[in-house]
């Protein structure tokens, strides 16, 4: 399918399956190159990091743990410009590598955010993964250690990705059109 309909949006096919799966595959043989004997925890942001986290923890041959914070700057597909904690993170990060997973990071405010509450917490070192990045948009001077694709700023489903709840379960990145 290179065009679909989701609710009153039309939407065309931008990064396939595919070319997602093998660029997941680059990230982790790089983050498993950069953190063999580490203690590492990996720290999914909710709820559009699910799917990359998934393919990555399934192409990671390293000893890791898995953790889940969910945050929202978005309504609809526009930006707030406000983070809001809408599921907490828990875990002890004292003496780990944090290694953040974003499905995308576009102004960066999200991730601020992240990254405060992980510093607080005691970490050794903090990473970020994130499968897509908007640099147009990204206001952030964070460098992402380890990035999928640089897109434009076009609003994007699929992969996790949503439009009002909307297309998450697509296996490519669609972008709208209209």
């Amino acid at each position: 399918m290179n065009k679909i309909k989701i609710r009153d949006r039309i939407f065309e096919k931008f990064l396939g399956e595919e070319e997602i799966l093998r660029k997941v595959r680059e990230i982790a043989r790089k983050i498993e190159d950069e953190n063999r004997g580490k203690d590492i925890i990996f720290l999914s942001i909710l709820n559009g990091a699910y799917v990359f986290t998934a393919d990555l923890l399934r192409n990671i041959n390293l000893n890791v743990k898995v953790s889940f914070m969910k945050m929202s700057s978005y309504s609809g597909d526009k930006s707030t410009g406000e983070i809001r904690r809408l599921i907490g993170l828990n875990e002890d990060l004292r003496n780990l590598t944090v290694i953040v997973l974003e499905d995308i990071i576009d102004t960066g405010l999200t991730l601020e955010g992240v990254i405060d509450d992980i510093k607080a917490r005691g970490a050794t070192d903090i990473k970020v993964a994130a499968l897509l990045l908007k640099p147009d948009a990204y206001k952030g001077s964070r460098r992402i250690d380890y990035l999928g694709f640089e897109i434009p700023s076009d609003f994007v489903i699929g992969y996790g990705l949503d439009w009002d709840g909307f297309g998450r379960n697509l296996r490519s990145v669609y972008r709208i059109v209209k």
